[in-house]
């Protein structure tokens, strides 16, 4: 349990940034399930859509921390692979 002024206040902060960071990861993760389901059902022109609202979502969550760039990359690099191998 924080005691100090300075602890209760980095409690705080910790909270109302993990309830930001738990939204942003949320988004992401909605938006790459879209990509994949429209990948699935074979849909290109709908995947491409959903891939064009998911890419700056994701690069922006790589930004902020939420999730590791790297990762981020290797995931746009392998949906944008996907959508490019259907067919139209």
């Amino acid at each position: 349990m924080a005691h100090s002024l300075s602890a209760k206040k980095r409690v705080r902060r910790t909270l109302r940034q993990t309830a930001v960071n738990v939204r942003r990861l949320s988004a992401v993760r909605t938006s790459i399930r879209k990509v994949e389901l429209a990948i699935v059902a074979g849909n290109k022109s709908e995947a491409e859509a959903a891939f064009r609202v998911a890419q700056p979502q994701m690069m922006r969550g790589a930004q902020k921390g939420v999730l590791l760039a790297n990762t981020m990359s290797r995931k746009i690099s392998r949906l944008s692979k996907q959508i490019k191998g259907m067919a139209a």
